[in-house]
């Protein structure tokens, strides 16, 4: 196998591999002997028929897609391992030639994590935190709301993190998140009854106009998760097995907190998520 590797400035990678039909043949072949093991043909018990006939009534396509299937995984692991990459997405993959007789060759996009500068995102959510420590004249106790100025709130916290972050990230990973924003939406049209046309003509938008506001939500929704990744690396913020047992015990539905137990990164995630903004809200 071999492969070239091309990266762009955005954080998106791109591996062109070839596989040659030497290796391509021998799993193509393993493929054919597992698939002939289900046929059936008069006179002859499963899988017990020879060969050349068995392999006549299996679809070139699926043997073709089967044989794929089993190469192309490896294949990419490999040059992942090779150049030293840490994916944080499963990759675009695109058959460029695969004929018989021919050498394999694919790509496979993906991208990293982005690249993310904080700059001086403390001293900006302090004008905001500021806010809520302006005692007024003659209101001193501190333990009334009222003698206080507004109290900030999370979106402008979120906002005044998010202004002064420098974030560079992969088109793809923005893609991916779109897809499934847009698929959400869908699903939850299905539920109302109603189709993507029937929305769309109701909101006056057209679908590049949706896709394209998702697009935005998508950026909004990476930049945050990634930034409070990245404070919270730099802060030393952690969550652990009490911190865990606190959050689910405030779960009252069964079926919720058995998948929350079944997913404890997709928990944890959150959780230091949710102390990361709370240590932001007392800057």
């Amino acid at each position: 196998m071999k492969h070239t590797v091309a990266r762009e400035e955005d954080g998106t990678i791109k591996f062109t591999i070839t596989i040659p039909w030497s290796e391509a043949e021998k799993a193509r072949e393993k493929v054919l002997d597992s698939l002939i093991k289900d046929i059936s043909l008069p006179g002859f018990r499963k899988g017990a028929a020879p060969k050349n006939l068995a392999a006549a009534k299996i679809s070139k396509d699926k043997v073709n897609e089967e044989t794929l299937r089993s190469l192309l995984p490896d294949a990419y692991i490999e040059a992942v391992k090779i150049e030293k990459t840490l994916p944080i997405v499963n990759p675009r993959i695109h058959v460029e030639a695969f004929e018989e007789g021919t050498d394999v060759v694919f790509s496979a996009e993906t991208c990293e994590e982005p690249k993310i500068e904080l700059k001086n995102y403390k001293e900006e959510v302090k004008k905001v935190t500021a806010k809520d420590k302006i005692v007024l004249p003659g209101k001193e106790d501190p333990s009334t709301d009222s003698g206080h100025g507004a109290k900030p709130n999370m979106t402008e916290i979120i906002r005044a993190v998010l202004t002064s972050a420098n974030i560079t990230m992969s088109h793809i990973l923005i893609e991916q998140e779109v897809n499934r924003l847009l698929a959400q939406h869908l699903d939850e049209l299905k539920t109302l009854g109603l189709t993507l046309e029937q929305y769309l003509s109701s909101r006056k938008k057209t679908s590049e106009e949706l896709r394209e506001e998702y697009s935005k939500k998508a950026q909004d929704d990476i930049t945050l998760e990634f930034v409070l990744r990245k404070i919270a690396d730099e802060e030393k913020i952690t969550i652990d097995q009490k911190d865990i047992d606190e959050a689910l015990a405030t779960v009252k539905d069964a079926d919720q907190k058995k998948s929350l137990m079944a997913n404890p990164y997709f928990l944890t995630s959150i959780l230091r998520q949710q102390k990361t903004l709370d240590f932001l809200s007392k800057i």
